[in-house]
């Protein structure tokens, strides 16, 4: 199981999962009660109830850098191409934009 957090302006927005069932990601029940939170992608509009999906969600895959950039990290975390959440969790830790992905080594 592979898991991140996802940070929306340095406010904790929500968690993301890999496990054997595909991807789930679900926002922070603080983030949802707070006054400025904003979704962090229109297909992922804010709500209680978790998203779950058989392959990562387009908006997160659309974080991962692509091209020279992206070979680059696939040779220095010698991460497999096909594993889109280690792609997520390595490269996407200060994207451009709002948000961004921090592993979750926390059991």
């Amino acid at each position: 199981m592979k898991k991140a957090k996802i940070y929306y302006k340095h406010l904790l927005a929500g968690n993301l999962v890999e496990d054997e069932h595909g991807f789930t990601f679900t926002y922070d029940t603080n983030y949802l009660q707070c006054p400025e939170s904003r979704p962090i992608s229109l297909t992922l509009p804010l709500r209680a109830e978790p998203y779950k999906s058989d392959m990562l969600f387009p908006f997160f895959d659309g974080l991962i850098p692509e091209g020279w950039l992206l070979n680059i990290a696939q040779e220095h975390w010698k991460i497999d191409p096909s594993d889109r959440m280690a792609l997520l969790v390595a490269c996407c830790k200060d994207c451009i934009g709002a948000v961004s992905v921090i592993e979750d080594i926390s059991e």
